[in-house]
């Protein structure tokens, strides 16, 4: 019986391991979101009108290509080179977002944007200080 617990608790934390290292997190607001979903993310955070909904589906999408695009070609590649990219796409991207917004909601979504990068350097700082200690 002891063996068949050991060998269930080791396949939980496989499987676990495994969900989280493949991105399993991704309703965090992270890139790997889907256009569609992200749309609705800025939705609920910018109540955005259907116009703005459809055009920013269309810049989201057009995102998740040119990344996918890069990600394929910069395999083994130069990973600084891949990361200018990746920051100019992004500013580029929010250029676009912004033209789309109103006032008001160009200022909610600065402030967002502002909370998930302290978000993010957070965990990265959790993660680095809980690896130095195991």
């Amino acid at each position: 019986m002891k063996k068949l617990m050991m060998i269930c608790a080791l396949l939980f934390a496989v499987v676990t391991f495994a969900n989280a290292q493949q991105g399993g997190g991704q309703g965090r607001g992270g890139m790997m979101m889907k256009p569609e979903d992200r749309v609705k993310q800025l939705d609920e955070k910018l109540k955005l009108s259907d116009d703005q909904k459809t055009k920013l589906t269309v810049v989201f999408t057009e995102q998740a290509d040119a990344m996918k695009k890069m990600r394929e070609e910069a395999q083994g590649g130069d990973r600084d080179a891949m990361r200018e990219k990746m920051m100019k796409m992004r500013t580029d991207n929010d250029t676009k977002v912004n033209a789309v917004l109103t006032e008001d909601q160009k200022k909610l979504y600065k402030t967002w944007q502002d909370e998930q990068r302290a978000e993010m350097q957070k965990r990265m700082q959790e993660r680095q200080g809980g690896g130095a200690n195991n």
